[in-house]
């Protein structure tokens, strides 16, 4: 069995968000059951000496879109610790002018010229590498364009239909965030070379008078993943649809959710070179040196009586940043510190930083530095994720992997990997309601758990030894594609 993974961000080499996590590790436990290539643009920020990424021999091609040829070429190297193929596509027009995976301020048109480039240069890479793969697996609408073109410039393509004895390829579209959809007016398919009067109309990828590329991949693809159990449902709700949920209760048959993991062997309190001392669930004592570490890094006082919440998150409406100005003057005056690093937009950045010159318990890092997080997870004592919906989330089990207790939003993921305080085996705290005040109670709640330090060491244990390994979950989905094939 082959599986294409198209992506538009893959740890190590390009990361903006838990995408790029998911897409890094998964593979890694499929490749004993699959032979795996991975699809990703050669973005300006990847280090290709760092990663040894070589260019292919003879690799350029010339695909015209919206009547200007584009110049492409083919890189290549190895998942780190795997015999994967990662390939990079080359544009200097999309991709390799930029230092960043999502540069800010873009043009609507210009970004989506720049997926539909990248994910019709896939296929017909894949072609000229003889990749014939059994499935391809398309992640977000960044990559959505993929099911649209294999139902209708590949339809007849014998490379395509001819798989799996003759039944065509099978897609797999994974939805990570339903709120980010893709949507432009219908002139884009023509920029794309795409047969309009296949896709566009109300059972493709027509929406409300627009191209939205999402819903041509929801109705287009054979399997469509949500990102865990509890957001499959959320997402056939007005509530958490996002307008799709429509769609979605119409391909219902087809929507499956897996719950995403982490991988073990990068995040692992025992072994991370980041951490200014390691230790593990039976020596927990060696964490305080993280702590005050940290402490120390924004300038708060160290007190090992004091508890240390943390934040690490891209500031965006979905966080639940607006939670926390609900309740600002309220946690300037708790007896507990306060570490938030991110960056997004700028409404909340100067928020964080408002608060990080006018309190003296909370400090802000406005940006996103590896070490510095992995270094944050360590030292904190809880994990504070208020999020209005979260499809999985990959921070809690981070967190909740080096010790830190998470203070979630009971939604989507959340609620499926944190089982919350007093139940048996209980990881971290839960509120439901949208509401800062119940976000504060969350907090109040922690806080008293602290000060009992038997119950609280029992609680750090308990998640330490949870797992949410990718082992369960790459079974789940090694099984669907056997079910497509």
């Amino acid at each position: 069995m082959k599986v294409l993974f198209a992506s538009a961000e893959v740890a190590p080499f390009s990361k903006a968000g838990g995408l790029s996590d998911v897409i890094g590790s998964l593979p890694k436990y499929l490749e004993k059951d699959a032979e795996i290539a991975i699809f990703t643009p050669l973005h300006g920020c990847i280090d290709v000496n760092k990663y040894g990424i070589k260019e292919l021999e003879n690799s350029e091609m010339w695909i015209t879109f919206g009547g200007r040829p584009q110049k492409f070429r083919l890189f290549m190297t190895k998942l780190p610790d795997t015999d994967i193929n990662v390939f990079f596509v080359h544009n200097d027009w999309y991709f390799t002018c930029f230092k960043e995976v999502y540069p800010k301020w873009l043009d609507t048109r210009y970004e989506h010229e720049r997926y539909v480039a990248f994910s019709l240069a896939t296929l017909e890479y894949a072609k000229q590498l003889n990749f014939r793969a059994n499935i391809i697996h398309s992640n977000d609408w960044h990559t959505a364009m993929i099911p649209l073109y294999i139902k209708a410039n590949y339809k007849f393509d014998e490379f395509w239909s001819g798989v799996n004895n003759g039944a065509g390829v099978k897609n797999v579209f994974e939805i990570h965030n339903l709120a980010y959809q893709g949507v432009w007016f219908e002139d884009i398919l023509d920029f794309a070379n795409m047969r309009k009067d296949i896709v566009y109309n109300e059972w493709g990828c027509e929406h409300y008078g627009r191209v939205n590329w999402m819903k041509g991949a929801i109705n287009y693809s054979d399997k469509v993943i949500a990102v865990s159990p509890r957001y499959a449902q959320e997402i056939l709700t007005g509530e958490f649809g996002e307008g799709m949920d429509y769609t979605l209760r119409g391909q219902q048959h087809k929507l499956v959710g897996i719950l995403n993991g982490i991988d073990y062997s990068v995040f692992n309190p025992k072994t991370d070179k980041n951490l200014i001392k390691n230790y593990d669930k039976d020596s927990l004592g060696n964490k305080d040196a993280n702590k005050k570490y940290i402490c120390e890094y924004f300038g708060l006082k160290y007190n090992p009586d004091r508890p240390l919440i943390a934040l690490i998150s891209r500031l965006v409406p979905q966080k639940g940043i607006d939670l926390i100005r609900q309740v600002e003057n309220e946690l300037k005056g708790m007896n507990a510190d306060f570490v938030f690093l991110g960056s997004g937009d700028s409404s909340y950045e100067n928020l964080f930083i408002w608060l990080s010159n006018n309190s003296s318990n909370i400090r802000t890092y406005v940006g996103y530095k590896g070490d510095l997080a992995n270094q944050i997870y360590a030292g904190s004592d809880f994990f504070l994720m208020p999020s209005a919906f979260e499809p999985c989330g990959l921070s809690q089990l981070i967190a909740m992997r080096y010790g830190s207790l998470p203070i979630v939003r009971a939604t989507g993921g959340l609620d499926n990997t944190v089982v919350g305080y007093p139940l048996d085996n209980s990881t971290g705290f839960k509120f439901w309601g949208y509401d800062g005040w119940q976000m504060k109670e969350a907090i109040d709640c922690a806080l008293s758990v602290y000060s009992d330090r038997y119950t609280f060491n029992a609680m750090r244990k308990s998640a330490m030894s949870a797992d949410f390994s990718w082992k369960k979950s790459s079974a789940e989905y090694l099984n669907l594609y056997k079910s497509l094939i």
